[in-house]
């Protein structure tokens, strides 16, 4: 099993390290680190070159998220599992999960730049199946309100950011509780893995976001549907 961690684990910052943005933008004639926000990220090349190639971006980009996670779910033998059963493997679980995320953010092959990180982690947690998954749909559908209520995607995603390790909480309480047949039995050992790293993740988000966290607490974010220069936001 540590091999094949070891692998998944630089295979999935590898994977997520192809900055697809990037060269989406490029088959189209666009260096997309220029144009509009500047952004690598879904929501910047749907600006620059339009929504089908945002939405491509996105699916692009939530893939290399999910992809290595579940190889080594299936290999590891967890994947569907109850996690109280195998605490430790949802440790390097979620290593390779967050090998994914920060190979987005620093790719190796921008010199350490990247994107902000919300699809691949999206991606990344639907994989985990079943306790980030369904935390991640909390935290999407946090996100879709957000947005029909401020139209800022950098707001939206923050606050996703911050509902995830809530949803852990929330989702880590009823495995335990459906695993005891107890009520208020969470297992703290064994979900430590999950609720530590849904913090780290929520936390390495809202850094990405902090210039435009200052550009919201100034009143000068751009909202969607307003401007075409809207700030980054993906």
């Amino acid at each position: 099993m540590m091999a094949a961690w070891i692998a998944c684990m630089a295979g999935g910052y590898l994977l997520a390290s192809i900055p697809f943005g990037v060269l989406i933008a490029s088959s189209q004639g666009v260096d997309i680190r220029t144009q509009g926000s500047k952004n690598i990220g879904a929501t910047n090349v749907g600006r620059v070159l339009g929504r089908k190639w945002g939405l491509l971006c996105f699916f692009l980009d939530m893939s290399k998220g999910a992809a290595p996670v579940i190889v080594f779910g299936v290999l590891a033998g967890i994947y569907e599992k109850p996690l109280h059963e195998t605490a430790t493997d949802w440790w390097l679980w979620m290593a390779v999960a967050m090998a994914c995320l920060l190979g987005h953010m620093y790719s190796m092959f921008l010199r350490g730049g990247g994107g902000k990180g919300v699809a691949t982690a999206f991606g990344s947690l639907l994989g985990m199946w079943p306790l980030m998954t369904i935390a991640a749909l909390m935290a999407f559908v946090g996100w879709i309100v957000i947005v029909l209520l401020t139209r800022m995607i950098s707001l939206a995603s923050v606050c996703a950011a911050c509902l995830l390790p809530f949803g852990v909480l929330f989702q880590v309480y009823m495995e335990s509780r459906a695993a005891d047949g107890e009520p208020f039995s969470l297992r703290a050992e064994e979900a430590s893995a999950a609720i530590v790293v849904s913090m780290l993740l929520a936390l390495l988000v809202i850094w990405k976001h902090r210039g435009n966290l200052a550009r919201i607490m100034k009143g000068t974010e751009s909202k969607i549907g307003r401007s075409k220069s809207d700030p980054d936001n993906q």
